[in-house]
């Protein structure tokens, strides 16, 4: 076996493979007939096959030889042999196709990787094909899941699954060749755009780091609005896996870029804002930047006429390459592994700007196409970072080396594959140079997929997918029930609040003793729980009353729907009317502020003796309550101010409370509030 991978080892690109495709196409009916053909397989399988030897050099029956004397025994069992060995021959063809820079322009490797899904899922000749959509040739999610990872390039085993559902969401979850196909030639015109962007005229102003590479460019035509305080200039933003760079437009020409860092430690906030002119809050198209290296907020406003998807777009890309920064430092991952780690979150971004130019899909939150905003969105998402972290920890150190990487099929029997996938696919696509991160034209199994295993990443975000719907589910409900105006709202609250609205109903009415038979009863009732020392098991009784309910509901319910709330709505307001009542309920506010403000302005006078007399009393009732507080147990303190409360409104009682409220009121009116005086400080900033 040691000659086979010899074999391996020595293989290299063919100068052109359309010979060996059209080849492969012609034979592919006759190839039943075909001495090379393995009976296990189907005709397309056994088609697949044949085009994976050729493009090997390397004769059917040997590569058979080499699947069955490497792989572990369970992958040779028959109900899964022939999956098996189509994934094993497909996955080695892939690795040396992908070793060619401009693989993704030809459309024969193309057409070959989509025919591998379509294999995959009628590999056996026991197999029954699957359900075709408008009798065209379609693939499914396991079929795409279980290929597409093979070029890192083309998906990712983290968000593999939600680019198929982005891609086949139109089309009844089965996924055409052309669809598949306009999605490849958009992804690879993003990368041949990331390729020539160091040597256009929209680097010019930028000081681009070694390793720096361009990943999106917006304000070309449309300027980007950078807000700094009140002032605002257009200009360019760019983004590169290390920083934000903004260019702002002089006459004619742009000025020296700004650079805002996202890789360094900076307690970086991205998240979108309002914004408009002169400071002023009117439109949601803004995203903002702050950290410890600027002295307030950045906001870049990103106009369009209509919706946010702008915005948007530029504030998920951004957020992916924070959140990988992040990871990074979690972990502490350098060199091979740091390297890795970034170009995930690269063709991630790569992947999301082709589906968005081809189709103009915005996938939905849980959806995304970027694994470290996936992981940050994900109920359990953290779990995925940590499976992710321990499989770069096994990278060895020998990679950082200029030699070739020989990986051996006997290095990873039996184990899923630890390989710098995405870092190699960045220098095979001539993204970064291989001075530093050398591949060799030999290595194989650099990629996230092995024949008849399954990736512990792909295992765990499978596990989370169940709670992902159920999530979903939920933001579903929450958006059904949101109700515009503030009218509406307050009616909706109104009525959720019921219950708790009539418990207190209920109280004012016992302390108001208009019925002073029950008003007694209760008052004694309360007062012999604090003197038996009850009181401390009001919490613990309440909360397995709620319990109790709720079992009680379950039982009930049996999985019913539950019923919808009934609101009566307020009358309907125009625009003016909503707009006055808005008007209403901020006065109302800034008046609780202000009456706060008056409250602590009085109490900052009485603390600093602005009236010596008042503050005498004052220290004379605060000494009196350390007093009691010392000396008197609290569930008769309890009882004390229970009592007060409850009996201020009793008819013996109620003359002296409102004359006591009325001194109380008297001497606080009396006080004067601490001076305070409001400095504008002169905006000295100007732009460099």
């Amino acid at each position: 076996m040691e000659n086979r991978i010899g074999i391996f080892d020595n293989l290299r690109p063919p100068k052109s493979l359309k010979s060996i495709f059209r080849s492969a196409r012609k034979s592919e009916n006759m190839v039943d007939a075909s001495p090379d053909s393995i009976p296990q397989l189907s005709c397309i399988a056994n088609s697949v096959i044949a085009r994976c030897s050729k493009i090997l050099s390397i004769p059917t029956e040997e590569l058979q030889c080499c699947f069955e004397t490497e792989l572990p025994e369970h992958t040779k069992q028959s109900p899964t042999y022939a999956r098996n060995l189509l994934e094993f021959c497909s996955y080695q063809a892939l690795d040396l196709v992908t070793q060619r820079p401009n693989y993704l322009s030809d459309k024969e490797i193309r057409r070959l990787t989509y025919d591998m899904m379509l294999a995959w899922e009628d590999s056996g000749v026991e197999r029954e094909p699957l359900q075709k959509v408008d009798d065209k040739e379609t693939v499914g999610p396991e079929a795409f899941a279980r290929i597409a990872p093979a070029c890192a390039a083309v998906a990712d085993i983290i968000t593999v699954r939600n680019l198929f559902d982005a891609l086949a969401g139109s089309s009844g979850g089965q996924l055409h060749f052309l669809i598949y196909d306009k999605y490849l030639r958009s992804l690879k015109k993003v990368i041949k755009t990331a390729k020539n962007a160091p040597g256009m005229p929209l680097a010019s102003n930028l000081q681009l780091a070694e390793g720096e590479i361009i990943l999106d460019v917006d304000g070309t035509t449309q300027p980007v609005m950078q807000h700094i305080g009140t002032s605002a200039w257009p200009g360019r933003l760019t983004l590169t896996n290390y920083a934000l760079y903004f260019e702002s437009l002089g006459v004619g020409l742009y000025d020296k870029a700004v650079r805002y860092d996202l890789a360094t430690d900076l307690k970086q906030v991205l998240k979108p804002e309002l914004t408009g002119p002169l400071g002023a809050r009117l439109f949601d198209k803004a995203l903002m930047y702050n950290s410890t290296s600027v002295t307030e907020p950045i906001f870049f406003e990103f106009p369009e006429f209509k919706g946010n998807s702008r915005r948007d777009y530029c504030l998920e890309i951004s957020l992916e390459i924070l959140h990988a920064h992040k990871f990074i430092r979690r972990y502490n991952l350098k060199d091979t592994q740091q390297a890795e780690a970034l170009a995930k979150s690269i063709l991630g971004i790569f992947r999301y700007r082709a589906l968005r130019d081809a189709f103009q899909i915005f996938p939905s939150l849980y959806k995304t196409l970027l694994a470290y905003n996936l992981a940050e969105k994900l109920p359990g998402g953290d779990k995925i970072l940590e499976i992710l972290s321990g499989q770069l920890e096994q990278f060895n150190a020998r990679m950082l080396q200029n030699d070739a990487i020989r990986i051996s099929l006997n290095d990873v029997k039996g184990k899923s594959p630890s390989s710098p996938a995405s870092l190699f696919a960045l220098v095979r696509l001539a993204l970064l140079p291989k001075g530093a991160y050398s591949d060799g034209d030999s290595a194989f199994l650099v990629r996230d997929v092995t024949a008849g295993e399954i990736n512990p990443l792909e295992l765990a975000v499978k596990k989370l997918k169940h709670d992902t719907g159920r999530a979903e589910a939920a933001q579903a409900s929450v958006d059904q029930v949101k109700v515009e105006g503030i009218d509406r709202n307050i009616a909706v609250m109104k009525e959720l609040l019921f219950p708790l609205v009539e418990s207190v109903k209920l109280l004012q009415y016992l302390a108001s003793w208009d019925d002073p038979f029950k008003s007694t009863v209760f008052l004694m009732l309360i007062c012999y729980t604090f003197v038996r020392g009850w009181f401390k098991y009001v919490l613990p009784c309440t909360s397995v009353f709620l319990a109790a309910f709720m079992l009680w509901q379950k039982h009930q319910n049996k999985g019913k729907p539950l019923e919808a709330v009934t609101v009566t709505p307020p009358p309907s307001q125009n625009a003016v009317e909503q707009l006055l009542t808005l008007q209403e309920a901020i006065s109302q506010v800034e008046a609780l502020v202000q009456a706060g403000n008056i409250t602590l302005l009085k109490l900052r006078a009485i603390l600093f003796s602005a009236l010596p007399q008042t503050t005498d009393k004052v220290v004379i009732l605060l000494i009196i309550m350390a007093a009691v507080f010392a000396f008197v147990p609290l569930q008769y303190l309890m009882i004390l101010i229970f009592l007060e409360a409850y009996t201020s409104e009793m008819p013996m009682r109620k003359d002296s409370s409102e004359r006591m409220s009325r001194r109380a009121r008297e001497w606080w009116l009396r006080i004067p509030a601490a001076p305070a005086l409001i400095v504008k400080v002169k905006d000295k900033k100007k732009r460099n």
